[in-house]
């Protein structure tokens, strides 16, 4: 009688730290891999799940009490050889969130690992992580998406270099400033400004309704 499969899923929450593009790494409690660094995941509850989003939610919240704003299935995972426990499907999300919402988990510790610099992961996670990372880099070149990494309130400057640091390259400060102007999935915050060296800037957030607007072309 062939045994039955193993139904999880995994979470590649994104973050800016440092400069650098980071996920969040959890040390597992239970074998196999226990005491090694992993994305946070589990399995998936038939009884309390409705579909595969809501158990990526509650994974994400029971583990790192967290409920991010931008929660996108990136992949499903699946095969013979990525559990030592058996034949197993993973169906990955990614999570975007600005760097002051992550906290302590209620029962585990987490770190910071730069997504590009990740030690050897158990599973497949070191190849889940690179493809959610990609995922973000390929959709920042066409869409709003790097403002979830954002804290609700920031300045066109801190934007663009969330998009600079996402993509790894530079942009023009006109060229990009014009393409949001296109868009228009931003709006100002009435009487909110941030005192800088020179002049006060204006403090933006993304409209409720654009929370994947996309650029007509890439900038």
């Amino acid at each position: 009688m062939e045994s039955q499969i193993i139904v999880t899923v995994d979470v590649v929450l994104l973050t800016l730290s440092e400069g650098a593009l980071k996920t969040v790494l959890l040390r597992r409690d239970n074998e196999p891999y226990a005491g090694q660094p992993a994305l946070p995941g589990g399995y998936i509850h038939p009884g309390e799940d409705r579909d595969a989003l809501a158990a990526a939610g509650r994974v994400l919240r029971q583990k790192t009490g967290l409920v991010s704003p931008y929660l996108e299935q990136l992949f499903t995972f699946s095969g013979g050889v990525r559990d030592p426990r058996g034949w197993s499907v993973s169906v990955a999300y990614y999570a975007l969130v600005h760097e002051s919402l992550l906290g302590p988990g209620p029962r585990h510790h987490f770190e910071l690992a730069p997504v590009d610099a990740l030690p050897d992961l158990p599973f497949d996670h070191n190849r889940i992580a690179a493809q959610a990372a990609q995922r973000l880099r390929d959709k920042s070149g066409y869409s709003a998406l790097p403002c979830h990494l954002l804290p609700p309130a920031f300045t066109l400057r801190e934007l663009q270099q969330t998009y600079e640091l996402v993509l790894g390259s530079s942009l023009d400060k006109s060229v990009f400033r014009r393409r949001l102007g296109e868009l228009d999935f931003l709006e100002a915050v009435p009487d909110a400004v941030r005192q800088g060296k020179h002049r006060p800037a204006q403090l933006y957030r993304l409209k409720p309704q654009a929370r994947l607007a996309l650029f007509n072309k890439t900038m």
